[in-house]
């Protein structure tokens, strides 16, 4: 990246610009860097700006102990990592009373200074001053000043970085049972790793998080070690200037006591939590790319929509939505064992589609889908109504959330769960930010990662998600506009109360008379917010309020009216945008602006489309291998993919098995939501496990 463009960047963002604004209508400042681009940069400056604070907290500390020197303050400022600045702070550390300390209180410190000066004829003759009351013997005297060497050792920074490179290149992480499958009810998940050893540094992400969980649910005990032997002879290389010295007997057996009490457990914890840190950023890579996918999943649009819940014993809820997804209304119907009321539940959905106007029918994927979807497609219905199966993960969790409550405090569970399904076909981005993505199950080991980088995280892909689509000022929920450019939960509830009491927006600058919505606000927000029938056309675009000078002046020049350019494709190929280049607006931007008048608020997502599983299957026990079946993938990791195939199970392909070539990326293969025709390897009813492959 060029410096220019990270020099602007970070300007805009310690201006409080955010990303998506930055990415979208600042594109001459930043050089046309992507979102990415910018979301890369915010994340060095904030790492930055924490190891800068880091060494001031650090230079404090050794300067308040009279500790610090010149050539220590400049090793402190010019650290380049918070290891580094660590390291350089250990010996000052405030610690409980070491073996060391007790040393030095019995006077051994200038016998362990003798030691490490390894100049003494006779090492036994020196030894002998340094007896007392507590220290009777030789052996307890050079004991006592080892435990000093070994402090010492453990704090050099030579060493440390010695053992840094050992570590990373030749840790080796093993795993030993602790509690058997009729010890732990979760024991089996794990049983692979009952006696597992693998070199640190090639463990993938996935299978780190597994062993991960499996200690910290007690089943596992895991190690990371070094070879002993290479470890001691680092120290030796470091510390032994003069083999001939009489006293390095006393040297190696501090050096042995620096490794098995200090450093040996130091890095083992240290290259634990950098192997955690690293699966933690691969997995949280893999699910904000998996969410960012499911977000911009086509929506099918306004439509009226039925949506069913399905269900066996309790039966199918059923809710009719109208175009903006408001409740018409709901009910329970029992196609299914053990009621089986097929044809009364047959009469009330065509009933419920004629008296609704009813367009597509929207089908959970939860128990009974299939069941359901075969019931409804039995239905004679008008051939305009499309049938589609939805995925309700996380409609459970929106349904007993305090955002369903408020939406809907007269109807229960079953009805809201209902409800999201529908809206979910209709516009999944607006219905899927209302659940913690957490919950939206993408991910893997989602619970083992960092929880405040996990949130961090997805709060920028559903933030930059909503930024791309738009976001219609008056139809949108709170959760979606808190998640607008500049906006926030606080500005979104101001937003509502004023829509409530206006009925809606009109224009883009009547935003500034909603309480609390300032020129900053305004600034970072406006251009993501579209108006349908405003009074400015140009509010239902993406051209920013600041642009619009640009768009009129185009249109003058035409002798057309603003209105009248939007979407004239003849006049606008015509336009040269070197034409309008000025110290206000460049051309990345004004080509960016000529793009949007093609195209006024565009969406875009695909469109939507149906799709069929195969009706001969519908539970694992009806899978044979050599099947050919249609799917779609729902998951993505970093080993392979998960699809539906229209069974309870989702069905594995691995990673070897996407392509007739090596590949490494997933991604590069398949995408989230793709249709698939998938060939079945193998079926294991008892683990229900299947086995896909691309392959043929």
């Amino acid at each position: 990246m060029p410096v220019k463009s990270i020099q602007n960047t970070i300007a805009l963002l310690e201006a409080d610009a955010t990303i998506p604004f930055i990415s979208r209508y600042r594109k001459e400042a930043t050089g046309n860097l992507d979102e990415v681009a910018v979301e890369k940069i915010a994340l060095l400056l904030n790492s930055f700006n924490e190891l800068e604070k880091r060494k001031a907290a650090v230079l404090k500390a050794i300067k308040t102990q009279n500790e610090l020197t010149e050539a220590l303050a400049e090793k402190i400022n010019k650290a380049n990592t918070l290891t580094e600045v660590e390291d350089l702070y250990l010996p000052f550390k405030k610690k409980r009373k070491t073996k060391a300390d007790a040393a030095r209180e019995d006077g051994l410190e200038p016998l362990a200074k003798i030691l490490m000066a390894q100049n003494t004829a006779n090492i036994d003759l020196s030894v002998k001053q340094f007896l007392s009351e507590n220290i009777k013997t030789k052996e307890a005297a050079f004991y006592g000043a080892g435990h000093i060497i070994a402090e010492w050792i453990n704090e050099n920074t030579y060493v440390r970085n010695s053992f840094r490179r050992l570590y990373a290149r030749k840790a080796q992480l093993s795993t030993k049972w602790v509690k058997t499958e009729e010890e732990h009810p979760e024991a089996s998940k794990f049983s692979q790793f009952e006696k597992w050893e693998e070199p640190l540094k090639r463990i993938p992400s996935h299978r780190f998080l597994a062993i991960y969980r499996a200690e910290k649910l007690g089943i596992i005990k895991l190690k990371i070690e070094v070879d002993k032997a290479e470890a001691l002879n680092l120290i030796e290389k470091a510390i032994i200037k003069n083999t001939g010295f009489s006293g390095v007997k006393y040297l190696k057996e501090a050096f042995e006591d620096a490794f098995t009490r200090l450093l040996k457990k130091s890095f083992a914890t240290e290259f634990l939590n950098e192997a955690k840190e690293k699966a933690d950023e691969d997995a949280i890579g893999v699910f904000a790319s998996n969410l960012e996918q499911l977000l911009m999943e086509a929506p099918l649009g306004s439509k009226r929509i039925l949506a069913l819940d399905p269900g066996f014993k309790s039966g199918c809820k059923l809710v009719c939505l109208d175009e903006q997804g408001n409740l018409l209304h709901n009910e329970t119907i029992f196609p299914h064992p053990p009621q089986k009321k097929t044809d009364a539940a047959s009469a009330k959905i065509k009933s419920l589609v004629n008296a609704y106007k009813i367009e597509a029918i929207a089908i959970g994927n939860g128990t009974a889908a299939r069941e359901s979807e075969q019931f409804i497609k039995n239905i004679y219905l008008p051939k305009e109504v499309s049938v589609f199966t939805v995925n309700e993960a996380g409609a459970s969790v929106y349904s007993a959330s305090k955002i369903a409550r408020e939406e809907f405090p007269n109807y229960d569970v079953t009805v809201r769960g209902a409800v999201s399904i529908g809206r979910r076909l209709s516009d999944p981005l607006a219905e899927l930010v209302k659940i913690d993505p957490k919950s939206i199950g993408v991910g893997q080991y989602q619970h083992e990662v960092d929880q405040t980088k996990l949130k961090e995280k997805l709060d920028v892909v559903v933030m930059r998600c909503v930024n791309k689509i738009g976001v219609n000022l008056n139809t949108a929920s709170k959760e979606l506009l808190s998640y607008v450019s500049g906006i926030g939960p606080g500005l979104a509830q101001n937003i509502l109360n004023y829509r409530k009491e206006n009925k809606r927006f009109t224009s883009r600058k009547e935003l500034l008379k909603v309480p609390r919505l300032g020129e900053k606000a305004f600034e970072q927000s406006a251009g993501f917010l579209r108006i349908k029938n405003a009074k400015n056309p140009l509010d239902y675009s993406a051209v920013h309020p600041e642009s619009y000078f640009v768009v009129e002046k185009m249109a003058k020049n035409n002798a057309l009216k603003p209105e009248e350019l939007i979407g004239n494709t003849e006049v606008l190929e015509r336009i040269k945008p070197e034409d309008y280049i000025s110290d206000n607006i460049g051309l990345l931007s004004l080509k960016d602006i000529l793009g949007e008048l093609k195209k006024p608020g565009a969406d875009p997502r695909a469109k939507k489309k149906a799709f069929s599983f195969d009706p001969s299957v519908k539970s694992i026990t009806d899978l044979k291998p050599g099947m050919k079946l249609p799917g779609i993938v729902n998951n993505i990791t970093n080993f392979g993919c998960f699809v539906d195939i229209g069974i309870k199970e989702s069905g594995l392909i691995h990673i070897s098995k996407l392509a007739n070539e090596f590949i490494s990326d997933v991604n590069s293969v398949v995408k989230l939501n793709q249709e698939l025709e998938v060939t079945v390897l193998s079926v294991d009813e008892e683990k229900k496990r299947v086995q896909l492959s691309l392959i043929d």
